[in-house]
């Protein structure tokens, strides 16, 4: 690994988040909450450190993959500890390991948070909040490579260590050029839904920050009751038809602004997420009808906003669905191991991901029967490399393996085994709300602190998927 190169690009990202830091300052002057200070102390921090890697590291050799690998698990774990600056020095979280667990939580779009009262927080911080889920929802890397040149060269490892999913979409032969596709897309959305939820009577910072934090599937809300607080039927499906785009590959967002709409039903895995959607949607209110809700309208509203909240791993909640009958609470518990599509910003194992085991499997049984037949896996009439495959297969075994062992780490705090997978989950598959004491109503707070840091890694290997952080761990990556 090229030490001098990687520690370059850090400082280069440390620059970039100094801007950024920059970004709440004037609705801390528009609130008058006090909190300026804070952010530009923050922002000094990350420019005078940026600034001597800049200066001080200087390399001629282009970036190599393992350098890749490097820089966006170093970046993010950067982006928490220093985006959790803003909440230290104004006092709004004085604990370290909570301001870093808030602040993974939002890079990461997990949703997972230890504060108890939200609305009592200074509103630029709720704003910082819901940017830290804006930015990670594509990515810092993504957004780096967008607008930043210099990272032009080997950017590609960089996109394909960050992005989500079992490939990565490239819209355009420079790399560069496709990280601009993206975050323009990314940005066209928020604007929509902002407007729209300003039409349902929200103000202009509600609503801005609800869309930062829906198509980053998220869930970060400023109020403490979440959507649920506005009780608009409009602002719910306003925000579930954000979260189902958000949960779709923006690749296809991309496809339908040039004017080609069929390539989105074209693609085999939008059409699974679909179809698993709404039969969840079904089942759930099936299961809900008479037990929770006696009004098929409420019903419709309540339960098609948790399935697909939790579906798209943005984690908001207008109902508890911890007090819903055993049955859905298990479907949405199968939401959260699954998640959205790939190359979309929802977290989960990955709808593209599942259907190929399902594939597998089925070629698999098929040789068992006809031993000389030849038979490929394919995602639509694409056929699957072998490498792919087996990429599979190790993520699948992994993400099992380290939910295993988490869920017995936070077992070990005294949870009880409901609480523990469910935080495991909620974190791993970076949802936020899980069940049991982490449930929709509840929070972090009450984790230990041996939890908290577990939970903490847990968001980083969910946002980054496993093999970009891990790799980091075998003593051959170190050697040149």
């Amino acid at each position: 690994m090229n030490r001098v190169l990687v520690l370059r690009i850090l400082g280069i990202l440390l620059a970039f988040l100094a801007a950024v830091l920059l970004a709440p300052i004037p609705f801390s002057l528009y609130f008058a909450d006090g909190a300026w200070p804070s952010f530009l102390l923050s922002s000094l921090i990350c420019a005078a450190l940026g600034g001597v890697l800049i200066l001080k590291c200087r390399s001629p050799r282009e970036m190599a993959v393992r350098d890749g690998f490097a820089v966006v698990t170093f970046g993010w774990t950067a982006f928490a500890l220093f985006g959790a600056l803003p909440y230290l020095l104004s006092g709004s979280i004085p604990s370290v390991l909570d301001a870093l667990f808030e602040t993974m939580s939002g890079f990461t779009t997990t949703g997972a948070t230890i504060l108890p009262d939200i609305e009592a927080l200074a509103p630029s911080i709720l704003f910082w909040r819901a940017l830290t889920q804006w930015l990670g929802g594509m990515g810092f890397i993504v957004l780096s490579l967008a607008i930043l040149p210099m990272l032009g060269v080997g950017g590609m490892q960089m996109f394909k260590a960050e992005m989500p999913g079992p490939t990565a979409d490239r819209l355009k032969p420079r790399i560069q050029d496709t990280a601009k596709l993206l975050w323009g897309v990314y940005v066209l959305l928020t604007s929509a839904q902002t407007l729209l939820l300003m039409l349902g009577g929200l103000s202009f910072f509600d609503a801005l920050c609800h869309a930062f934090t829906t198509l980053a599937s998220g869930g970060f809300s400023p109020k403490n009751a979440s959507v649920g607080a506005y009780d608009s039927a409009y602002v719910d499906w306003v925000i579930i038809l954000f979260m189902f785009l958000a949960a779709v590959n923006f690749a296809l967002h991309y496809q339908v602004l040039r004017g080609r709409g069929r390539e989105m039903w074209r693609n085999e895995e939008f059409r699974v997420f679909l179809g698993l959607t709404l039969v969840i949607i079904v089942l759930v209110m099936w299961a809900n009808q008479g037990a929770v809700y006696t009004s098929l309208s409420d019903n419709l509203r309540y339960s098609t906003f948790q399935v697909v909240s939790i579906f798209s791993t943005t984690g908001y909640a207008t109902a508890d669905y911890g007090m819903w009958p055993a049955m859905s609470q298990y479907l949405l518990f199968l939401a959260m191991l699954v998640g959205g599509c790939a190359a979309s910003t929802a977290g989960g194992m990955k709808v593209a991901r599942l259907l190929l085991l399902i594939k597998h499997a089925q070629v698999q049984i098929y040789r068992l029967i006809h031993p000389r037949a030849v038979r490929l896996v394919k995602l639509g009439d694409v056929p699957v490399d072998r490498e792919i495959m087996q990429s599979i297969l190790g993520f699948f075994a992994l993400w099992m393996a380290i939910f295993m062992v988490a869920t017995i780490l936070m077992a070990s705090t005294g949870l009880d085994m409901v609480s523990a997978a469910g935080s495991v989950v909620a974190t791993l598959a970076v949802i936020g709300p899980g069940f049991g004491s982490v449930g929709p109503m509840e929070n972090y707070a009450h984790i230990l602190p041996f939890g908290k840091s577990v939970l903490v890694v847990c968001m980083l290997l969910g946002r980054l998927e496993l093999f970009t952080v891990l790799v980091l761990f075998f003593p051959t990556f170190w050697r040149k």
